[in-house]
């Protein structure tokens, strides 16, 4: 079970893309690369899901808590996904209604204000 984090800034929000398998053993590190956007004041957020290949319930909780986190400083996080197998998940557990997921990175950005830093 291997996860590859990578994290970046794109128009003053902050990326983190995910690639590999997302489980209790692999999900400090996305955890981590979220938090660390937070912590510098970037309450924008996308998580980039395209390369998961598994999600299960430890990674679902981070991303909620990744969304609460946003909110609770002014922001907001937004997911990529395109997986098949992945967005039956956030449909089942309901989180594509509490969740903004969009189909590709440009489309997520697409209407972000850029104000926030």
């Amino acid at each position: 079970m291997t996860l590859t984090v990578d994290s970046r800034t794109e128009r003053l929000v902050g990326v983190v893309e995910a690639s590999g398998e997302v489980d209790i053993a692999t999900v400090p590190a996305l955890r981590e690369a979220i938090s660390e956007h937070i912590v510098v004041g970037r309450t924008n957020l996308l998580v980039d899901l395209r390369a998961v290949t598994f999600l299960d319930s430890t990674g679902l909780g981070v991303l909620v808590g990744a969304s609460k986190a946003a909110q609770g400083a002014g922001g907001s996080l937004r997911l990529v996904c395109d997986s098949p197998r992945v967005l039956r998940l956030l449909r089942i557990t309901g989180l594509s209604k509490a969740l903004a997921v969009h189909p590709t990175v440009e489309s997520a950005l697409e209407d972000w204000p850029v104000a926030s830093a």
